[in-house]
């Protein structure tokens, strides 16, 4: 193996040490950034729900506690629906938690949760299983992904998310304008002071693909020239000529948490929903098939390379 796959496969191993373990234990010591209410529902519930356990008491009986059903706890554990300060506050007498600070801390976080998202205000055109993506996407440390048909939405400039916008059956202008505004304010993300790191595979099929025509691609491989200059920012293409591969027909982005916070997430979309997979059993297997891809990809500095040479030929 020459010295710079060499430097990808110990990249691998030293971003799968960072990998957390799910459920902080303070909660209220964790700081969200831009986050949003998603993943404040998600650990909120995940601290009720050990509260609960800690406690014996089921799910139905905390459910009649506060006038509702077990399967309401389930979803509020889940961190699938908003939180009401009242209900908070008594299950939490209802688990024993006395003390004042916990109290307050659990309460705060049940005023976050309620919060609308940066994301609430593109509603009309945003569909609801994004949703959920778009938090976790702000709350993480790690974004990994292989794309075979797009370039990666991250790293995409306004005239080429227009293109692909307009793809989409009878969208108008209105709407296009609309995801190409989300999809920059989302793009943030990697210029804030503390940022993820990005760490991309794409295919050259998505490359030589002319979407929007050869003045937005080429603004768009320039795009990527540059940004593949960031610190933060690891770029792979997968040449043609690297033939079959793990990942091969497949599409997938994998989140990485801060230490404790939530466990890896893998989400993959499809044509009107999407599959969000968080469990070990689920999410390590795309890790390693995620390694496996920017070890058969070209190195970072060739692929720099290989950019600058489809900028001259487009």
């Amino acid at each position: 193996m020459d010295s710079s796959r060499i430097g990808t496969v110990a990249r691998a191993r030293a971003l799968n040490t960072t990998q957390g373990t799910p459920g902080p234990e303070d909660p209220g010591a964790v700081n969200y950034g831009e986050a949003g209410p998603t993943v404040v529902r998600i650990l909120l519930g995940a601290r009720l729900r050990r509260l609960r356990q800690a406690a014996g008491v089921t799910r139905d009986s905390a459910g009649n506690a506060i006038r509702a059903s077990g399967s309401k706890i389930s979803r509020l554990e889940l961190g699938r629906t908003g939180f009401k300060q009242r209900d908070v506050s008594e299950l939490l007498t209802l688990y024993g938690v006395g003390d004042d600070a916990e109290r307050a801390v659990l309460l705060s976080l049940a005023r976050q949760a309620n919060t609308a998202g940066w994301w609430h205000s593109y509603g009309d055109v945003l569909p609801t299983w994004f949703e959920s993506y778009l938090g976790l996407e702000q709350a993480a440390v790690i974004i990994r992904s292989y794309d075979v048909q797009f370039i990666p939405g991250l790293l995409q400039t306004p005239d080429y998310a227009a293109a692909v916008a307009r793809l989409a059956d009878g969208a108008s202008e209105a709407d296009v304008h609309q995801l190409v505004t989300l999809r920059m304010r989302r793009q943030q993300v990697l210029h804030r002071d503390s940022p993820p790191h990005l760490w991309v595979v794409i295919d050259e099929a998505a490359l030589r693909r002319p979407i929007g025509g050869r003045a937005v691609m080429l603004a768009q491989v320039d795009h990527l020239i540059r940004m593949s200059r960031r610190p933060h920012v690891t770029i792979q293409v997968m040449p043609f000529s690297a033939g079959g591969h793990a990942g091969v027909g497949s599409q997938m982005i994998m989140l990485r948490f801060p230490e404790g916070l939530l466990p890896d997430l893998v989400y993959q979309e499809q044509l009107d929903s999407a599959i969000y997979l968080n469990k070990p059993a689920d999410t390590v297997p795309y890790w390693n098939i995620l390694n496996s891809v920017a070890t058969e990809a070209l190195p970072p500095e060739q692929s720099a390379e290989m950019l600058r040479r489809l900028s001259d030929l487009i």
